[in-house]
C-alpha cells in the first residue's frame, strides 16, 4: 500500500476567493531582491534538514514525527528548510525503482540495527508502511511544511549518499569518481519535476560545496576551474528551468562554496567565457548562495570584508551581476556558548542588516549514521540527540531573535 497522506488542495500560484494563497508564488528575482507574486520581498530564514547521507532519508524520524519536527521549526518563526538529497536515490529510481525504508535502513545500518531503527520510524510516523519509499518521506515532509507554511528549498548535497564533504570522497567535482554529470542533471530534473506537486517547492540548489578533487590530479589540473563550472552549472540550470519554470535556481561557488567572486564581477572565467545574468531568459530565477564557517574569525569587520569579497558585493548594485544572495550554510557548536562569539554574533546582526537570507547548519541532533558511526551525536544540532527539545535553549533563543530581525527586514 502506498504512503497514505492527507488530501491537500494546493492553492499555490493564484488567487482564491479574492484572497492570495500562501506561498504567493512563484518567487522571482529583481536585482538583489526575491519577490513573491504580490511584489513583496521574501527573505529565507531557515535551517538545514539533512537527507543525503548513507540512508538517504531525512534525519531524525526514529526519534520524532515529521509533524513535531516541523512544528519545532515553525516555533522559531522560520519560513524555510534546506532539504538535502543524494543523486544516488534518483539513480536507484531509474534502475529498478526507489527502495523501501526497511531496505534503506538495512543497507546502511545492517540487518541487526537497521530493523530496530526502521520500526522506531514507523512508530513515530504511523502513516508510513512497509511499502513506503525514501522519496515518499520527502513528499510527507513537503506536505507537512505546506500545512505549516514553510518553504522547501531542495539541495543536491551529494551524488553517492554519505557524509559531506571532503576533497577525496569522489563527489567533489564534475566527473569525479561518483559525480556522473549526466546522472546529476537527470537527478535535478527528476526532483524539480516531482516537486511540482508539493505546492511549496520554491527553489533548488544545484550542487553543494564544489571543491578540489585532490585525489584526482588530472581532474584537478585540467578541469577544476571557473570555465568548467560555467559549462556544467549553466547547462544544469537550463534543464531545471525547462522542467519547472516556477522555482528559483541557486548557483553555488568554488572552494566549498566560499567564493563567487568572478561570477559577481563578470570577469573572464577562461576561454573568454563571462557570466552575465542578462544573457539568460530565466535571469529572474537566478540566486547566488555562499557558505561561511569562519568560526575562528577575530573581528566582525574581517568577516564582513571576507563576505563582501567572496560575493556579497553583488548586493551593492555596482557589479556586473546584481543578484539575490542566500547564505545556505553557516553554523556552530550548540554546546559551548559559540553563539556569543564573534562569528555568530556578527552574522546574527550582519545578515538581517544586509537583508540576506540564510539557513543554519543544522537541525539534526543526531544522524542515523555518519562516517561509519551509527546514531552519531551532532553537537551543532539545534535539536538534542533524541530530537525531543532544543540542545541549548539559550542559543536557540538567540537564533530566534535573528529570525525575527531577518523577517522584519
Amino acid at each position: 500500500m502506498r504512503l497514505n497522506l492527507p488530501s491537500i488542495i494546493v492553492l499555490t500560484w493564484g488567487v482564491v476567493g479574492g484572497l492570495c494563497a500562501w506561498p504567493n508564488g512563484p518567487l522571482v528575482t529583481s536585482g538583489r531582491w526575491i519577490h513573491n507574486s504580490l511584489g513583496q520581498n521574501v527573505t529565507y530564514a531557515g535551517v538545514n534538514w539533512p537527507g543525503a547521507a548513507d540512508v538517504m532519508i531525512p534525519e531524525g524520524l526514529q526519534y520524532a514525527s515529521i509533524a513535531s519536527i516541523v512544528s519545532g521549526i515553525k516555533s522559531l518563526g522560520m519560513n524555510a528548510i534546506r532539504l538535502t538529497f543524494a543523486i544516488e536515490m534518483i539513480d536507484d529510481i531509474y534502475n529498478g525503482g526507489d527502495v523501501t525504508l526497511a531496505t534503506a535502513f538495512n543497507k546502511a545500518l545492517g540487518t541487526t540495527n537497521g530493523p530496530v531503527v526502521y520500526n522506531k520510524v514507523l512508530k513515530n510516523n504511523p502513516s508510513f508502511s512497509a511499502s513506503t519509499t525514501r522519496l515518499q518521506v520527502y513528499d510527507a515532509i513537503a506536505a507537512e511544511c505546506l500545512k505549516q507554511e514553510i518553504y522547501v528549498h531542495l539541495d543536491n548535497h551529494m551524488s553517492k549518499g554519505g557524509w559531506c564533504c571532503s576533497t577525496t570522497d569522489g563527489n567533489a567535482w564534475f566527473g569525479d569518481t561518483y559525480f556522473n554529470v549526466a546522472n546529476w542533471k537527470r537527478g535535478l530534473e527528476y526532483m524539480v519535476t516531482h516537486g511540482k506537486s508539493w505546492g511549496n517547492l520554491m527553489s533548488i540548489g544545484m550542487r553543494n560545496e564544489l571543491r578540489t578533487p585532490s585525489d584526482n590530479t588530472t581532474l584537478t589540473n585540467n578541469y577544476y576551474n571557473w570555465d568548467n563550472w560555467y559549462t556544467n552549472m549553466v547547462a544544469a540550470s537550463k534543464i531545471i528551468n525547462t522542467a519547472n519554470s516556477n522555482i528559483l535556481i541557486f548557483f553555488s561557488g568554488l572552494n566549498f562554496d566560499t567564493t563567487l567572486t568572478p561570477i559577481v564581477a563578470g570577469t573572464n572565467l577562461g576561454s573568454s567565457v563571462y557570466f552575465n545574468k542578462t544573457s539568460f531568459p530565466y535571469w529572474d530565477k537566478m540566486v547566488l548562495e555562499l557558505h561561511d564557517y569562519e568560526n575562528s574569525v577575530s573581528s566582525c569587520s574581517t568577516l564582513q570584508s571576507d563576505l563582501t569579497g567572496n560575493g556579497f558585493s553583488t548586493l551593492s548594485g555596482t557589479q556586473t551581476n546584481t543578484m539575490p544572495m542566500v547564505v545556505t550554510e553557516w553554523g556552530h557548536d550548540q554546546t559551548d556558548g559559540s553563539y556569543t562569539g564573534v562569528y555568530a554574533s556578527c552574522l546574527h546582526s550582519y545578515l538581517p542588516a544586509q537583508h540576506v537570507g540564510w539557513m543554519i547548519w543544522v537541525l539534526a541532533g543526531s544522524y542515523y549514521i555518519r562516517s561509519g558511526t551509527q546514531d552519531y551525536d551532532e553537537t551543532w544540532g539545534l535539536y538534542n540527540h533524541n530530537w525531543s527539545a532544543w540542545r541549548s535553549t539559550a542559543a536557540v533563543a538567540n537564533l530566534q531573535s535573528m529570525v525575527s530581525a531577518t523577517l522584519a527586514s
